[in-house]
Parts: structure tokens; C-alpha cells; sequence
């Protein structure tokens, strides 16, 4: 059923579903990332870059409910790190609902549009948002990352497994999670690369010495660091 991978749309990209159920659906999806500890191996990486005498500036693509980025503020604060925070979401309903979970004083702008409008940039991560791209899509942005990101690019997404897959409708039902993430949820990992998929990715893009690494649990990350 997984050897290879699902195609269909999930319900959260329909154009048409409203405002509010898609803003339970990003909520609910923050509480799975949550639960799932899927926030982890984005902070791992950023552990790992060095410090500038700057503010980094990092750009989230596909923020979602910013989760991850406020995640990424809350780290930075700790460890005394200036931050420049920046979220891009192709869907207009997202913006509201981060801001509306975020916290004023947090360095973190949320915008709706086209991330290649954000070049500028010293850090790209992308969270749950490379199985919802298509094949072109998805080259073209790790062309754009590679390109534009000045000291490295992290993508955390999920690992195509059948565990994951059959285990996903359990912990949806022990969080009342709203219907649509119970579908989407399922189809998300379906839709979900294997680790030896992502080595054609790359050299089609013309990215060189970029890793991808397993994460418990059931992660898929693939980062650079330049």
C-alpha cells in the first residue's frame, strides 16, 4: 500500500474550506507536532549552525498555526540569540490564526504569498510542507534554498511508514482531533518520501552534500549546511 506514494490532495489545501475549520485544523495540527515531538529536530539543527553577530534571520516556509517558529523564539530567548523571524504561508487563513497564538513581543512576522519574495535570508526551514508540494515544486524550492539560504536550509518532514501510517488514527481519536486532520493526517504520511527517494531529489535539483536522516519518531529530515 505505501511502496510508493499517495498523490491525491489532502482536504486542508481545498481552496474552498472556510476560515475557521481551517484554523482548528492548523490548531490541531500544532497539538499533534506537539505530541509527536515534531519540533525537535529543527531546534537540533539550528544547535548546530554558528552565531552571528547579527540577528539570524530565519524563514519558516508553510508556517502553518507558527508553531515551529515560536518554538524557534522561545529557543533563541533561552540561549540569548537575536532573531529575525519570518513566516510565508501560501494560504490567506493562516496568517490570522498565528497571529492570534503568538504573542506580541515575539520577533516573528507572519506574511501570505511567495517565498521566493523572501530571499534574503540566513536560514530556510520548512516543517510538514514537502509531501504537500508537487514533484516540480518541490525542486524548485530546494534550487531556492540552496541558493538563497546563507547558512543552511532544514526540511522536517514525515517518514513514509507503515507504523506511522496505521498509528496516526489512534492518536487523532485520543485527541479529538478535528475529522479533517484525521483524514489528512493518514493521507500525509502516504504522501510522505522514503529516505533512499530523497538522493534523485537532490542531484535533479543540483543540490551536493545534503543529509537526510531518520528521526524517532517517524521523521524524515533533509538539511545543508553551507
Amino acid at each position: 500500500m505505501l511502496e510508493h506514494r499517495a498523490i491525491a490532495d489532502e482536504l486542508m489545501d481545498a481552496t474552498d474550506l472556510d476560515a475557521a475549520s481551517y484554523a482548528r485544523v492548523l490548531t490541531d495540527l500544532a497539538r499533534v507536532n506537539a505530541l509527536t515531538l515534531a519540533r525537535r529536530p529543527t531546534l537540533n539543527f539550528l544547535s548546530r549552525l554558528q552565531r552571528q553577530s547579527r540577528p539570524l534571520r530565519i524563514l519558516d516556509v508553510g508556517f502553518g498555526d507558527g508553531d515551529m517558529l515560536r518554538a524557534i523564539a522561545r529557543w533563541a530567548a533561552r540561549r540569548r540569540i537575536a532573531v529575525e523571524l519570518i513566516g510565508v504561508d501560501l494560504n490567506p487563513n493562516s496568517a490570522p490564526t498565528a497571529r492570534a497564538a503568538t504573542p506580541l513581543a515575539l520577533p516573528i512576522t507572519y506574511h501570505t504569498g511567495d517565498y521566493a519574495d523572501f530571499a534574503d535570508v540566513d536560514i530556510i526551514i520548512s516543517s510538514l510542507v514537502a509531501h504537500h508540494m508537487s514533484h516540480n515544486e518541490l525542486i524548485t524550492f530546494l534550487r531556492f534554498m540552496e541558493a538563497h539560504a546563507k547558512l543552511g536550509w532544514f526540511v522536517n518532514d514525515l517518514h513514509r511508514h507503515r507504523v506511522a501510517y496505521w498509528g496516526f488514527p489512534l492518536l487523532a481519536r485520543l485527541i479529538s482531533a478535528h475529522w479533517i486532520v484525521r483524514h489528512d493526517g493518514q493521507l500525509s504520511i502516504a504522501r510522505s518520501y522514503r529516505q533512499h527517494e530523497w538522493p534523485p531529489l537532490l542531484a535533479e535539483a543540483g543540490v551536493v552534500g545534503a543529509t537526510i536522516n531518520r528521526v524517532f519518531p517517524f521523521r524524515l529530515c533533509v538539511s545543508a549546511i553551507h
